[in-house]
């Protein structure tokens, strides 16, 4: 027994709160709420919220068990009642109108006093979730700035409508149901703490539709995919230790714990209507399960789907940038079962991000260049969700490898009808039979006539003459150049499986 409780001191000093006492606190603040005479909602239901548009939104809280719940919207005449559970729990859904930049109430009475929200517009709602590169707000991290951070911020006087809702990172060994949070505007006074990837899709999102955008932020630096699968994902498809005392025992730091940032940080938001999610995560994974990825973010996409309860929403990844991770290829090979992925899960997409760093940023995990990455998940969702159809979106792909001679020809898709760059094509690599990759010239193949291979990529290397596998950047760190007619950058791949 004295054995057990040191071990729990131990964990309580590690993390400056146990999880055993995370869940104590999720156990009082539901105490708390039972105890309370009139309605209380979860913070995430509070003033200046973004509903989604045009949905039947889910609203829930809590009041006395067995009390009836009055809610009021302002935008209808119409009252929606509801029930409250034994545990006091109540949800109701409410029919929102279309995305508009007046402001709405929502009034709940449960006959002993009336709590009212306001403030609220109806438009767009995207969670942003992933791991420290997500989180990387406007204004950066210790010494890892985010580009052009003055201008960001001076120019946020243009948004309207832009808000976010930063979700606290906690641990938590149950589902809690509530989190400690806030609604901000997005303006000159506030933008600097917004996730940085999650501000730029937020804004290009907002001005273009000309329309409110929310941002629900549920992330945390470090995690791994399995730090977000709930106890019956990681017991099911994992080998996860879920026992608290040998998560502090066998993992050092707490952002690698399993199941335990998807309790206390996720789930507060289950609830909550959104139109999709944004995720930037994969760094903690490299080396870590990798050949597992792509299956275990597919179940984490079906587990958080089912909370949401609105189907397939859309799922939107970002590929993580190269990194020097040390010897080996482990970052690249994570980088491709993201692009696997993408068959695993339906409604899905991902953006490439092998262009956005800088040759100085090898051993920089947080690269400068976040705007980009925003817009171009922006793109993605305009041209899928919002009809925009003539925005580009999708990066150049590998298709298909013919060899002639000494020559290797590849075939892309994607490439919106050319590539670009026309000379000094970059990243490519050719091996034989004996394995070993060398550097490559690549160049645009093109003969007069009904060529077979025009408009390939013709990849030859002086130092194979019986080439029999090609490579595209597919290291830890390397920039490629090779980028589609959209000016997007071509994903790296490999034609072996070596």
């Amino acid at each position: 027994m004295n054995n057990l409780r040191n071990k729990r001191n131990l964990f309580e000093t590690r993390l400056g709160r146990s999880l055993i006492g995370t869940t104590a606190l999720c156990a009082s603040l539901l105490f708390s709420v039972n105890a309370s005479a009139k309605v209380r909602l979860p913070h995430v239901l509070s003033d200046g919220m973004v509903l989604q548009q045009q949905s039947d939104a889910r609203l829930w809280g809590w009041a006395k068990a067995g009390k009836t719940v009055t809610v009021a919207p302002s935008w209808t005449a119409e009252k929606y009642n509801t029930k409250a559970g034994k545990d006091g729990r109540f949800e109701i859904r409410v029919k929102t109108p279309a995305a508009s930049f007046t402001p709405l109430s929502i009034s709940f009475d449960d006959g002993e006093g009336a709590v009212t929200i306001g403030n609220i517009l109806s438009g767009e709602v995207w969670v942003c979730a992933g791991q420290s590169n997500m989180e990387m707000p406007v204004m950066g991290f210790g010494n890892c700035p985010v580009q052009d951070y003055n201008n960001v911020v001076a120019d946020a006087v243009n948004n309207r409508g832009l808000r976010f809702c930063k979700i606290p990172s906690v641990t938590c060994m149950t589902p809690r149901d509530d989190a400690d949070c806030r609604w901000l505007d997005a303006d000159i006074q506030n933008v600097s703490n917004a996730s940085a990837t999650g501000y730029f899709f937020g804004r290009m999102l907002s001005r273009t539709l000309n329309i409110p955008v929310g941002l629900i932020e549920a992330n945390k630096g470090g995690s791994r995919v399995e730090s977000w699968l709930n106890k019956e994902n990681c017991e099911k498809y994992t080998d996860e230790n879920l026992d608290s005392v040998a998560m502090v025992r066998d993992i050092e730091y707490d952002y690698y714990r399993p199941m335990v940032w998807g309790n206390g940080t996720f789930n507060p938001i289950q609830n909550y209507t959104v139109k999709g999610i944004l995720f930037y995560q994969g760094c903690s994974n490299v080396g870590y399960h990798t050949p597992q990825y792509a299956f275990r973010l597919s179940k984490l996409v079906e587990q958080w789907r089912k909370g949401f309860g609105e189907g397939d929403i859309p799922f939107y990844l970002v590929q993580i940038a190269p990194f020097d991770y040390g010897p080996g290829i482990d970052g690249a090979k994570l980088r491709e079962q993201q692009v696997k992925a993408l068959s695993l899960i339906p409604n899905s997409d991902i953006v490439c991000t092998n262009d956005l760093v800088y040759p100085y940023e090898k051993g920089q995990i947080h690269p400068t260049q976040k705007r980009q990455v925003g817009e171009r998940l922006a793109f993605i969702a305009l041209n899928h969700n919002y009809g925009f159809t003539g925005i580009r979106c999708e990066s150049a792909q590998f298709d298909k490898m013919d060899i002639v001679g000494d020559t290797c020809f590849i075939k892309l898709k994607n490439d919106y009808g050319g590539v670009s760059r026309y000379d000094g094509i970059e990243g490519f690599e050719v091996a034989g039979s004996d394995k070993v990759f060398h550097k490559a010239e690549a160049k645009h193949f093109w003969v007069p006539g009904n060529n077979k291979h025009n408009e390939w990529i013709a990849v030859i290397s002086k130092d194979v003459a019986k080439p029999v596998a090609v490579r595209y950047c597919f290291k830890n760190f390397q920039i490629g150049n090779l980028k589609n007619q959209a000016l997007l950058p071509l994903i790296p791949f490999r034609t072996d499986e070596w």
